[in-house]
């Protein structure tokens, strides 16, 4: 299929089912924790059997860790789009986060509690250590066309997305132990980062 063709409504209905099982994880999980959440409280709540569960993913970390990452993975990409070309592939960036900063209030208590939840869950840690690399490799598909002077293999743009997410990690991990203003943490960690231009 190609890009310009429309998704079938069978990739759709996928789609959305996916979406929902990991909704539910995430959910239920922040709510009891992912050690108390089962794999049929989770196909119950997303209105599917467990077999259809597990045509979607082997664990219930996996769908907590989806569900945890996912929404955001999309409203990140969608900034990063938005942003005018004319900018620089960190002033894209950086902007990008500016953005979102307006919505963390807003779901400050849940970002609270979704980061403590990966921290208690090994499992779930090394899911969303896994999510992180699709951030990584959605950021800069997204950045790359901003690089002057690329060449083949180009390391720049998957650099600055990896440095980029880890800021992220550094001031998530900064507001949970310290407090303090999230936006403010992840504006100051991406205003850091240098990138020199060829």
């Amino acid at each position: 299929m190609s890009q310009s063709e429309p998704e079938s409504l069978a990739v759709r209905k996928r789609r959305a089912t996916n979406a929902r099982i990991a909704a539910s994880a995430a959910r239920l999980a922040g709510r009891q924790g992912v050690a108390t959440t089962t794999v049929d409280q989770i196909a119950a709540d997303a209105e599917v059997g467990r077999a259809t569960f597990f045509r979607y993913y082997d664990t219930k970390e996996s769908a907590v860790a989806e569900g945890i990452t996912g929404p955001w993975l999309t409203l990140v990409t969608e900034a990063i789009a938005r942003q005018p070309g004319d900018l620089s592939p960190k002033d894209a960036l950086v902007a990008a986060f500016g953005e979102l900063a307006a919505e963390f209030p807003a779901h400050a208590g849940q970002i609270r509690e979704l980061a403590r939840l990966t921290r208690s869950s090994p499992t779930l840690n090394a899911w969303t250590a896994q999510a992180y690399q699709r951030y990584e490799h959605a950021i800069a598909e997204l950045l790359t066309p901003r690089f002057g002077g690329r060449t083949e293999h180009d390391p720049r743009p998957r650099l600055l997305a990896a440095v980029a997410m880890a800021a992220v990690r550094i001031s998530l991990d900064d507001w949970i132990d310290h407090g303090g203003a999230l936006p403010d943490l992840i504006h100051r960690a991406l205003d850091a980062i240098t990138v020199e231009p060829r």
